[in-house]
């Protein structure tokens, strides 16, 4: 197994069993975003935010 190979089975176990926090960061991000654009692309932000939070659930 490569260093690579290792760092990559690092995070996804860290970000298994981090998920709450990671998508409450998705969450605030978004919302930072979408104050800072005025709420003009809130649609496309929480769209972004879903598939980033469904693919969290994938690890």
């Amino acid at each position: 197994m490569g260093l690579f190979d290792s760092a990559k089975d690092k995070a996804s176990e860290l970000a298994g069993d981090n998920q709450d926090k990671i998508g409450e960061g998705v969450d605030k991000a978004g919302d930072a975003i979408d104050d800072k654009t005025g709420g003009k692309y809130s649609d496309k932000i929480d769209g972004a935010g879903d598939a980033a939070k469904d693919k969290l659930g994938d690890l």
